[in-house]
């Protein structure tokens, strides 16, 4: 058996959630037109089956946020998830927009220092450590708003700063080739083994699921051998409280525009799951007209904040009379119940954080793993509190 760890590398709107998506069979990440609405590493499980002549494999698929200059504190920390995917992999995947046009530098005008990409990012987060009031220095923004300016022509070429780093295989796949002429695509794959030597390039559409059999297929002759990471039915290392809160925010950016969906934030507050059903089944009651109703699927009941960094976003995610809100929390109840095959009664309240996007240990928060971590925590105070009770 292969097993190991992909990472999904590109710039924003790439479409590497649509990918993930799409090579696990489940909506693991939310999807949106909207630039950057991936915030942090999300793992996707893939079982690939024995096949004739080839081995069984469970890859790890990691998405990662789009490469992107850093402009505030959480821009920063979704750039540090990039790099600790790229820490630990056995393969990494550069996903490219074949309809998007690249700004790339001839091999001659490259910088030499083709090093400095993560280092130069390592100052920025220096430079922009917050101060006693958890805000960013005036100087982390300035040195962010005109970084790479004389040493990286583009954030294109910025990712493949990053990509020529690395010391592992990396494919090359170009998505959305569904979107431009078949003749526009060698030029494109051309100009890109320019700049690097990629172990295989693999044209795909994601959306429409083309190459992705070929994609899988190479991606397992690349994987070593080793045990699987994760049970085999587990599609997701997610926990359900995270997955919900990402459906609501999802809702956020659909339903919103301008800059309230970037400066909105979802945390779950309260998440409680129905009480175990009986092992026997009640029996069906039989309805007037003939047949029998459906039986009543059990609730969970879950209450989630939306943060907002000013009093007009919170009066824009209400809405008049509350219209928007509601939209969101109805459209989101919808795909929550699809998630956990139960009712859902959802609350949701709108809360002004002024600033959030800047203060770290606010993003800190926001993270699902460190979540988990406070959560047991408590969980064990509460236990060696009460264990000299009588």
């Amino acid at each position: 058996m292969k097993s190991g760890f992909v990472s999904i590398l590109g710039r924003p709107n790439a479409g590497k959630s649509t990918l993930l998506n799409a090579l696990v069979g489940e909506k693991v990440a939310i999807v949106t037109s909207k630039p950057q609405t991936t915030r942090n590493r999300i793992n996707g499980v893939l079982e690939v089956p024995v096949a004739k002549g080839k081995p069984s494999a469970q890859i790890v698929f990691v998405d990662t946020p789009g490469v992107h200059k850093p402009g505030t504190q959480l821009d920063r920390r979704m750039m540090q998830e990039v790099y600790d995917a790229l820490e630990t992999r056995d393969v990494v995947i550069l996903l490219v927009d074949a309809s998007r046009e690249m700004v790339l530098a001839e091999p001659a005008e490259r910088p030499a220092d083709v090093d400095s990409a993560e280092d130069e990012t390592a100052d920025l987060e220096k430079d922009a450590s917050p101060d006693a009031s958890g805000v960013a220095t005036t100087r982390a923004t300035e040195k962010i708003a005109h970084s790479r300016g004389g040493s990286w022509k583009s954030e294109d070429e910025f990712v493949l700063g990053l990509v020529r780093k690395l010391d592992c295989p990396v494919f090359l796949a170009i998505n959305k080739i569904d979107l431009i002429r078949r003749e526009q695509l060698l030029p494109l794959i051309d100009s890109l083994m320019k700049q690097f030597k990629f172990a295989e390039v693999i044209p795909i559409s994601a959306r429409k699921r083309d190459g992705l059999d070929a994609l899988v297929e190479k991606l397992v002759e690349y994987l070593p051998t080793g045990e699987r990471y994760f049970p085999p039915e587990q599609f997701t290392d997610q926990p359900e409280r995270f997955l919900v809160a990402e459906l609501i925010r999802e809702r956020i950016l659909m339903e919103t525009g301008e800059e309230v969906p970037y400066a909105a934030a979802v945390v779950i507050e309260k998440f409680e799951e129905p009480p175990a059903q009986p092992a026997k089944a009640k029996k069906p009651r039989p309805l007037k007209g003939g047949g029998f109703a459906e039986p009543k699927l059990p609730v969970t009941n879950i209450s989630a904040v939306i943060y907002c960094e000013r009093d007009g976003q919170k009066a824009i995610l209400i809405g008049k009379g509350g219209a928007k809100l509601k939209a969101i929390g109805t459209s989101a109840r919808k795909e929550i119940e699809s998630l956990l095959g139960t009712r859902v009664f959802l609350e949701l309240h709108v809360i002004v954080e002024p600033g959030w996007r800047e203060s770290r240990g606010f993003i800190d928060t926001l993270d699902w793993r460190k979540q988990l971590e406070d959560m047991a925590a408590r969980q064990a105070g509460e236990v060696g509190s009460g264990s000299g009770e009588i």
